[in-house]
Formats: C-alpha cells, structure tokens, sequence
C-alpha cells in the first residue's frame, strides 16, 4: 500500500488547471482505482481556483472522503511556462537549451545564439519568457560567451529568473554577477558537457524549482494562497513524467495529444547503442522526449495543418479541408453539426498526429557517399514503440472507431517514405484523462501511479 506524501493511504485528487478546461480526477491512493472525475471550464477571468471549486463539488457528491483527500496538481493555465533559450552555436547548445525547455513542461517563445547583446536582450524581454535557460561550452571549454551573456543580463538588471545551465567552470563567477545585480537565478549542472552528451536532468529539476517559486505566483491566477500550495509543476512535465510510469510497465511508450493550438508528443524509449549518439547528431538522443508542434492544432492552428498535410500528401480534398480549417481558426469553440464537418475534424486530427509524430522522430534515407550507397539516419527511431497512446479531446469525445482511425493513419506511407514512427504498437486512448495524475502521483504513492496508468492501457481501441 502506498502512502501520500505523509497522509495515510485514502483517496488522493489530481487535477490539471489547463489552458481551457480544468480537469480533476479522484484516485485510491492505494490501489490506483479511479473513483470518480470532474471538469469545468478554466476560469481565467476571475479566479483559476473557480473552477477547481465547481469540479471539487462535483467529485464529492460522489465521494464524501474528497473532504480529507490530499490535493496534486498541475498547470498550464495562463500561457503555461514560457522559456526563453540563450547559448553559443544553435546547433550544440541552443538546440540542447529547445530540447530542455520541452522536456522540463515549457513553450520555447524565444532563442538567442551567438552572445547576447544590447539588442537581442531587448528582443527576448519583449517575448516575455517566464524562465531563462542560459546555457553554452562544454565543461572545461571557452567560457567568454556565457560569462558575457550573464553580464548582459545584469547590466539590463533582468529581473525574470535565470537557471544557469553551461560550463559548470563559469558557475561561480556567474552567480557573482548575478547576485550582485539581483537577477533571480539557480545553479544546475551542464546540459551540454562534451560534444555528443546530452544531459537534461538537472536542467529540467532546476527549471520546475523556478516555474513553482517565481511564475506560478507571478501570473497572478488566483488569489488563493491554496492554489500555489496546490501546484507541483507544469501540467506537459507532469505528463511526461506520467509517460516514464507507462514505460515502465509496457517498454517503449509514445504519447500524441491532440489540442486546439498545438500537438504535443512524448516518448521513453530504450535506445539502441548505435542511435544513442548518431554520427550526424550534435546533441545525442535521449531516452525521455517531449516535443510541441505549435502550428499543429485542431482549432487556433488548423490551417498550418492543412498546409502540413497538402505538402506531405496526406489530404484528399485539400480546399474543402483549407475551408473547413478556416472555419475552426474563426471560431475556436465550433462543434460538428453533421457528419461531413466531423469528417474534416477526423482529417484534421489525423494529420496532425502523423505530422506531430513524423517531427519527433526520426528518418532513414538511402545516400551515395565516397563510399557508395549507404543508409543515413538521423533523430530518435520510434518503430519498435509497444504501446502509443492518443489524448486529447478529438480522441476522447468520439467513438472508439473514430480515435483507431486517427491513430492508425500514422503509419501512411511511414515505411515508403522512411519515417521511424510506431509500426506495430498496440493503441489505446487515455479516455478519461488520468495521465496528468499519473505523473502527480508517481513520486509520492508509485504503486498508486502505476494501477492508474494500467487504466490507460486498459482503453484499447476497435482493430487493435
């Protein structure tokens, strides 16, 4: 029997504060048996805790023990955490700061490589980043870059937080710097230390103690001091974090969640050695990804989709769907009202996942090199995935047979085309939106984590 966080084994509640909706789950803390869930519009425009109230009553007219139940949760609510990334050379360090970002639960809004100036500070404060991550050179390497980038900031007297993620050499002199000027700012180890290593755990443990000291009180979403006591950290970090659970339990796990303004995919995966540092890959591939495809959406993002999907040939009827995008981007609360707009919802989804899934993995190609014809491959192969799972409300609200479609159609022509997406995995759907609470639980009641999570394989779909 598991235990939450000091309170004795009963019912515990997970709840999202998301972008548009707040959604809220009771759990036995024991077993991992869910007992009832809720959800209610996200109240943004007075009180975020509104709507955790609304679906709090809701959950205890279905049991009483909510009253006592430890609360976790998670947000994205109000933009969710927005990063800024300042490194050396955008192929080593500023991509290894994008890959740190998403992982750790946040939207990169901003990249400066190269040094930072008096004119690009100015252009990455009028992007609003929540955090900073500033990074660059390997451990033991040039350091110039990065010491001139904190001094940047100082001297502009920044005042968002900082983590410093670079040549761990530099650390000391930097945190000089950056105290004297009282820029908020925390230490973490190099997520670049030589060429080819790619190491994010500090980076994303230094980037969620920020998200919880400095943004989520700084957003000003509730008055409630309860409400800060509440959040454990960004609703994407929690996901992926409710993934690694799943991987434990099924092998390799891929997750494609389908929202209105972008398409989020996490994967954990067992590398195989020969991919693990990819002769072409500056950065290697980890084992832990999340990737956001923010011109990928059913709603905000649906025309981008039907250019995505006309270039890689996915659509049939490319103006019709162009139209029916048109439609949704206008009216981002819009609802099929017959079967041929739930058909253009269906396509929409289905590019959306397999355009999402083509950009988070990788690709094969036949070359002709000095060495004649060779086979070059280059990010992270998802084709020996066990288990890929579908989120999002396109999947949720609709038949089962609807959601095996959409999923399905990943594979169109992956194999032709030399995509290294999921081949034979078995599908399922987290119906009822548990994977949040998933990652929440994980730490605190693990057994608890783990019979919630084989709920979500237990949603397979027709055909599967």
């Amino acid at each position: 029997m598991g235990e939450v966080k000091g309170c004795a084994v009963g019912l515990v509640v997970g709840v999202d504060f998301g972008s548009t909706f707040t959604k809220a789950v009771v759990v036995d803390a024991g077993s991992g048996e869910l007992v009832a869930r809720a959800e209610h519009r996200t109240t943004i425009d007075t009180d975020v805790m509104d709507g955790w109230h609304a679906c709090r009553a809701v959950l205890e007219e279905a049991d009483r023990g909510v009253r006592n139940a430890e609360v976790l949760a998670c947000s994205s609510a109000g933009g969710g955490l927005r990063i800024g990334v300042v490194g050396n050379e955008e192929l080593v360090t500023a991509e290894a700061g994008k890959r740190v970002a998403l992982s750790s639960g946040g939207r990169v809004v901003a990249v400066v490589s190269g040094g930072l100036t008096a004119t690009t500070q100015k252009e990455l404060r009028k992007d609003r980043p929540d955090v900073v991550l500033l990074l660059g050179g390997t451990d033991g390497g040039n350091s110039a870059v990065l010491l001139h980038a904190a001094e940047t900031l100082a001297k502009y007297r920044w005042r968002k937080p900082i983590v410093v993620a670079g040549n761990v050499d530099a650390r000391d002199e930097i945190a000089g710097t950056l105290t004297a000027a009282g820029v908020p700012h925390v230490l973490a180890d190099n997520v670049v230390p030589e060429i080819g290593v790619f190491a994010p755990d500090s980076a994303r443990a230094a980037i969620r103690e920020m998200f919880l000291a400095h943004v989520i009180g700084g957003k000003n979403l509730s008055r409630d001091p309860a409400f800060a006591r509440m959040v454990r950290a960004a609703t994407p970090d929690v996901v992926l974090r409710g993934v690694e659970v799943l991987a434990g339990l099924h092998g390799d796990v891929a997750v494609v969640d389908i929202g209105g303004a972008t398409t989020d995919v996490h994967s954990v995966i067992e590398l195989d050695p020969e991919d693990a540092n990819l002769g072409r890959e500056v950065v290697a591939t980890h084992p832990v990804t999340r990737t956001v495809e923010g011109d990928l959406g059913m709603r905000w993002s649906a025309v981008p989709v039907v250019d995505a999907g006309a270039e890689a040939g996915l659509i049939v009827d490319v103006d019709g769907t162009r139209a029916a995008a048109e439609r949704r981007r206008a009216d981002p609360a819009y609802l099929p009202a017959d079967r041929r707009e739930a058909a253009y919802d269906e396509t929409l989804a289905s590019v959306a996942a397999t355009v999402a899934l083509r950009r988070h993995a990788g690709r094969q190609r036949i070359v002709f090199g000095p060495g004649g014809r060779v086979i070059e491959r280059s990010g992270k192969d998802l084709r020996e995935v066990d288990l890929l799972v579908g989120s999002g409300g396109v999947l949720r609200h609709n038949p089962p047979e609807v959601a095996a479609r959409i999923l399905g159609a990943i594979g169109t022509n992956a194999q032709e085309e030399g995509w290294l997406v999921p081949e034979r995995a078995e599908v399922c759907v987290d119906a009822d939106y548990v994977l949040a609470a998933v990652g929440l639980l994980a730490d605190d009641a693990p057994k608890a984590a783990e019979g919630l999570a084989a709920h979500i394989h237990g949603t397979g779909l027709v055909g599967h």
